[in-house]
């Protein structure tokens, strides 16, 4: 059974980051953010972190917004207007309009071959997507879920 891995950057030097993908030996960091543009993200933000992945670790970068929550559901939830499991509920049937589980089957196949780590910005993935896109990679790929 392979591993789907899932890594926040925040509260993360550089050096531990790249340091936990690399020990890991992640081959595809697919992030998963709704914008991964932002001046907050430091050292994750893009272009940046597809050059630091292929000079530091020589790990693939792909950025996909699919697997985001809208603008909407994610400020809902920040500022408390919802809890976690209506964000989760909300996210789910986003999912669920998006048809991702097919697309997950039809673009992420490369999932059981090589290491692929799922990224966002939360610390821990408790209370981040990044860990239900984890959840459909393991139901759908057969796969466990480690969070680094």
């Amino acid at each position: 059974m392979n591993n789907i891995y899932t890594i926040g950057f925040t509260k993360k030097s550089a050096q531990a980051f790249f340091g936990l993908l690399e020990s890991n030996e992640i081959e595809v960091v697919l992030d998963v953010r709704l914008k991964n543009t932002s001046q907050l993200a430091g050292f994750s933000r893009y272009p940046d972190i597809k050059y630091f992945l292929e000079k530091i670790i020589g790990a693939e970068y792909i950025s996909d917004t699919l697997f985001a929550p809208t603008e909407e559901i994610l400020n809902r939830y920040k500022k408390k207007i919802i809890s976690w499991n209506d964000y989760v509920y909300n996210y789910n049937r986003l999912m669920d309009d998006r048809e991702i589980e097919e697309y997950i089957l039809k673009k992420y196949q490369m999932a059981k071959e090589k290491k692929m780590c799922l990224l966002c910005s939360e610390e821990k993935a408790d209370y981040c997507h990044r860990q239900l896109v984890a959840e459909k990679f393991k139901i759908l790929l057969n796969m466990e879920i480690i969070n680094l």
